[in-house]
């Protein structure tokens, strides 16, 4: 389905507030994703992954990450059936095993990592936001690919179909941005203030769908927006939600139940699960 097709089924309300997970603390979600029939939340400040049923949405259980410091940022991997964790202030990685086991392995980057993805080889990307780089990893750590930024911060980076990423930056006036392999810019998003849609304010996390499409977490605008694949349109989602969203931080695009998560970053905000979303 094409960006203008997700517009209309939108519009004709396909798109619908299913649940709510609420929070158990007055900290704000920094980070959600999903694997099989589990939902992982990563709210601020804590030690441990908040792991839902993806049907039922009850509390199955936690996910220890050892040590201090900030985790930041969550990615799952179906074909290794893991859990990466960034954690900023320690520079580091940890991937927590998911199929049985309770082992978490820990590597280190050279910088503070951002937003995290896996790519379809299986790979984990690390948005290296102080650095201006971005790192490829094998599910054990090893380096495959580091890439380094002209001009770009990135907080999140996801891989396309092209093998470019797509990048947002964190800042305001906000950025999205496609570079290559090379790290070149090969085009950019960043609309002005007199645009349809004005500018984006700190861009945060992003969830890419089958066709390229982009969906951004517009934090402190208070919304999601809808980029197309070259980055030529955007439009804001329109979102069933009575009291609207409070800094949607992070997203998680379940395609195969045509499903998106927001993790709000608000103090006593939740993830708000939307259904409907055909693609």
């Amino acid at each position: 389905m094409t960006l203008l097709s997700l517009l209309t089924a939108v519009v004709s309300g396909a798109l619908k507030l299913t649940h709510v997970i609420r929070s158990e603390s007055r900290d704000g979600v920094f980070a959600v994703t999903s694997l099989g029939n589990e939902v992982f939340v990563l709210r601020m400040d804590s030690q441990q992954v908040v792991v839902y049923d993806a049907n039922t949405f009850t509390l199955q259980r936690y996910i220890a990450v050892p040590g201090l410091g900030e985790m930041i940022a969550l990615a799952a991997c179906a074909h290794y059936k893991c859990l990466y964790v960034a954690r900023s202030q320690h520079k580091s990685i940890y991937r927590a095993e998911l199929s049985g086991s309770s082992a978490v392995k820990k590597w280190s980057v050279a910088s503070s990592p951002g937003g995290l993805s896996v790519n379809k080889k299986h790979n984990v990307v690390v948005a290296c936001w102080a650095a201006r780089k971005i790192r490829e990893y094998t599910t054990h750590g090893a380096l495959v690919r580091e890439v380094s930024l002209a001009g770009v911060d990135p907080w999140h980076a996801v891989q396309l179909s092209t093998g470019d990423y797509v990048v947002s930056e964190w800042k305001s006036p906000g950025v999205v941005s496609v570079v290559g392999i090379d790290g070149r810019v090969v085009r950019r998003y960043c609309p002005s203030a007199s645009s349809d849609i004005g500018e984006m304010n700190t861009p945060t996390g992003l969830a890419v769908t089958k066709n390229d499409d982009i969906l951004v977490a517009d934090a402190w605008n208070n919304r999601i927006l809808l980029v197309n694949s070259e980055l030529r349109s955007a439009r804001e989602l329109a979102l069933p939600v009575d009291d609207g969203i409070k800094e949607p931080w992070s997203l998680c695009l379940d395609e195969s139940r045509g499903r998106l998560y927001v993790g709000e970053c608000a103090d006593y905000r939740l993830v708000s699960v939307l259904d409907g979303v055909r693609l």
